[in-house]
Order: structure tokens, then C-alpha cells, then sequence
């Protein structure tokens, strides 16, 4: 059984997905990009401010889930230049603790959505 979760505090999806759905205990959220879910503008005046607006869309659906970040065991972050690298990773870190933070892959791709520079997805679980 699967319970879909979208919420209008973050954006609304850009094609055919939900933003998350909840099978047992365990959320899986689907990419997010820095898209202002009030303006619908997107956030992309530099990667810093476009990774943070990324890491609110996640929060904002961990909230609709009853989770935080502390729930998250695995993300997977796309990029558009891997020359950004430690920019978005510093402000990845914020998010979380180091001693507990979850698996992570960071790809670089030839492109995403929007042409946006990092879209990040995770799974989280309930405990």
C-alpha cells in the first residue's frame, strides 16, 4: 500500500510524479529542484541560494510526512558541473549531522530539469 504526499509548501511536480509517497515506513521523495513553491520562481542567482531553496523543498515534504532530516538514510544529488562540488556540499552539510548523515551519491549529468544546476532526492524512514 502506498500513500501519495504532496504538500503546497513545497513545488508542485513538473511532470507526471507525485512529490512523495509513503510505502510502509519508509518516504521516497522525488527530485527536488529550486523552485520558490510561493513565486513559483525559480531560485537560481547562484548555487548556494539554489541548493538551499532545494534542501526547504525537502523539509517542507518531510514535514508533510511527519519527518525531518534526521529520517533521511539515503539522497542521490545531480549536478550540472561537478566544479560546484564543494559549494553545494557546504550547504548540503548544514542539513545535517555528520556523524549520522545519511548515504549519498553526487552525479554529474548533462542536463535536468529546467537546466537548473542540482536537483536532490531522498528516502527517508519512520521510526
Amino acid at each position: 500500500m502506498k500513500t501519495i504526499i504532496n504538500t503546497k509548501s513545497a513545488p508542485s511536480p513538473v511532470g507526471p510524479y507525485n512529490q512523495s509517497i509513503l510505502a510502509g515506513n519508509t518516504l521516497y521523495v522525488s527530485g527536488q529542484i529550486a523552485i520558490d513553491p510561493e513565486s513559483g520562481q525559480l531560485i537560481i542567482d547562484n548555487i548556494e541560494n539554489e541548493t538551499r531553496q532545494v534542501m526547504k523543498n525537502l523539509a517542507e515534504i518531510l514535514k508533510a510526512a511527519d519527518m525531518n532530516f534526521e529520517n533521511i538514510v539515503k539522497c542521490s544529488v545531480f549536478v550540472a558541473d561537478m566544479g560546484m562540488y564543494s559549494r553545494i556540499n557546504a550547504i548540503y552539510a548544514e542539513y545535517f549531522n555528520e556523524e549520522t548523515a545519511p548515504a549519498r551519491e553526487l552525479v554529474e549529468v548533462a542536463n535536468l530539469p529546467k537546466y537548473v544546476n542540482v536537483e536532490i532526492s531522498a528516502i527517508a524512514v519512520k521510526s
